[in-house]
């Protein structure tokens, strides 16, 4: 898999921003592989190790999608409590 990078995956100017505010660089696997699927409005269901970024895999896309806030429910996330609570 080539390396991509942020800009490339299609999310929103002020997510790219905040993203080089926190200091990353090039996307996990993981990010660069949901952020585009989720960015078309595809249903995901990903699994990687702890560490590998997949809270902002999943956050990004939401956060860039146009019409969140039309008041309806658009994603769903289900994650283990466990990683979370640590």
């Amino acid at each position: 898999m080539e390396n991509k990078k942020f800009n490339e995956l299609g999310l929103a100017e002020s997510i790219l921003r905040a993203i080089d505010e926190m200091g990353f660089e090039e996307p996990s696997r993981i990010q660069a592989e949901v952020i585009p699927v989720l960015l078309e409005g595809h249903d995901v269901i990903g699994q990687a190790q702890t560490g590998t970024g997949k809270t902002l895999a999943f956050g990004a896309p939401i956060l860039s999608m146009p019409g969140r806030s039309e008041g309806r429910i658009n994603s769903i996330i289900l994650t283990p409590t466990r990683e979370l609570a640590i």
